[in-house]
């Protein structure tokens, strides 16, 4: 039931991170705070498609 998701910078856009969820318990995108090592700086991840 686990998906695998990507999480994206919101400010650089880089793709940095790979996670898994359950999308029956969580249907909707989720969101991190993150490091990012493109902004050097821990910035707002949010899952791709």
């Amino acid at each position: 039931m686990r998906d695998q998701i990507t999480l994206e910078c919101t400010e650089c856009k880089e793709r940095n991170y790979s996670s898994t969820k359950n999308k029956r318990l969580h249907p909707q995108r989720v969101e991190f705070k993150k490091y990012c090592p493109r902004c050097n700086a821990h910035r707002t991840h949010k899952e791709t498609r």
